[in-house]
């Protein structure tokens, strides 16, 4: 961690390895960042299942359904695209369906690089700590990336809310 980054855009994510702890980006994607602070703070990630998880390209959660068709209750958010950042190791993207501005509460880690992304989907964080651990997740199969008995958030919780 930087002594530049605002505490309030750090998030931390406990994980059955270990704890994650991602930066979000609001200076890209300033409305996924507070909608994944606001989610994160009322833990809506607590014991949400990476549901989908493909080697060698990422793993998606934030479905508190499992399936990867529910999200919260809050309304879908306007596409947030750049070109100013690529999708790399360690990227947290905004989930969404073939509309572009339907991402809500699922997010997806980039195991790595996927520049097929770049500029399709909304970059709204980087793990900046604990990347080993988001290697161990349970992996899904077949195309889709589906997990049987998936591995959990523990919990996910923005930073400037431990020790309040």
């Amino acid at each position: 961690m930087t002594a530049d980054t605002d505490k309030n855009d750090l998030i931390y994510m406990d994980v059955p390895e270990g704890r994650v702890v991602i930066r979000l980006r609001p200076d890209i994607a300033p409305l996924a960042a507070e909608r994944i602070r606001t989610l994160s703070a009322q833990g809506f990630y607590d014991n949400v299942p990476f549901h989908r998880v493909i080697s060698g390209f990422m793993a998606q959660a934030g479905d508190p359904t499992g399936t990867g068709m529910g999200g919260s209750e809050l309304p879908d958010l306007k596409a947030e695209f750049t070109r100013d950042a690529k999708f790399l190791r360690g990227t947290l993207g905004m989930a969404r369906t073939s509309d572009p501005n339907s991402a809500n509460s699922q997010f997806f880690i980039m195991f790595e690089p996927s520049p097929h992304l770049d500029g399709q989907y909304t970059i709204v964080g980087d793990v900046i700590e604990g990347m080993e651990h988001i290697d161990k997740i349970k992996r899904g199969s077949g195309g889709s990336g589906m997990v049987k008995d998936p591995d959990r958030i523990k919990s996910m919780r923005p930073a400037s809310a431990e020790n309040a």
